[in-house]
């Protein structure tokens, strides 16, 4: 290898970590990988421990979780309960997505206020959300397959939620007459919920 072709590639090492922003609730991270393109494609790292707990999110993935949904689906609002309350990172491989999570600790300051953002193909952002936080989106592409890492492991006895479009939360969903599923349609309203996560600074 040349000079010239090692500095490049020392460069683009140097380059690789993501860029990490704060949103209007400190603890939901957004993530924006280094994307490196030419006329073959693009490369990106979608995640780096070191460079993650160099920023706050210190957790450890334990399940990757991939889904495939079509126009105006509408999948939430979700969490599980601790023990096995989770923490996510979210990324959507093709389509467009507006993910949504919403503060459930009861001591917060940000306590029941939402967030949401549009995850697509395009931007290739990520989104970081911590446990006590319920979790949704909605599907604004044709399609959108959807990826995401968790730090607990699926326990379908601590599975919880509320209503996608609660009147407490008011959410504003970019998508009217959503595709729901019948399980999500059973979920209680929020102020039916018992909350028992706790903030903590």
């Amino acid at each position: 290898m040349s000079n010239k072709k090692t500095y490049i590639a020392l460069a683009i090492i140097k380059t690789m970590p993501f860029e990490f922003k704060k949103t209007n609730i400190p603890d939901l991270i957004i993530i924006e990988p280094k994307v490196f393109k030419d006329n073959r494609g693009f490369y990106l790292e979608t995640y780096k421990k070191s460079e993650f707990q160099k920023n706050r999110i210190k957790e450890e993935f334990l399940q990757d979780n991939f889904s495939f949904s079509t126009k105006k689906v509408l999948r939430g609002m979700h969490f599980q309960k601790d023990p096995h309350s989770q923490g996510k990172l979210i990324w959507v491989a093709k389509g467009e997505v507006f993910d949504v999570a919403v503060d459930l600790r009861k001591n917060s300051p940000t306590f029941k206020k939402w967030f949401g953002i549009v995850l697509s193909e395009e931007n290739k952002k990520m989104f970081y959300i911590p446990a006590g936080f319920a979790h949704g989106f909605c599907v604004l592409s044709e399609e959108a397959q959807f990826s995401y890492k968790v730090t607990k492991e699926y326990a379908p006895e601590s599975e919880s939620g509320f209503i996608w479009d609660d009147k407490d939360i008011k959410i504003k969903w970019p998508v009217n007459n959503p595709v729901v599923s019948e399980k999500d349609l059973k979920l209680p309203e929020f102020k039916d919920l018992k909350i028992e996560f706790s903030y903590k600074q």
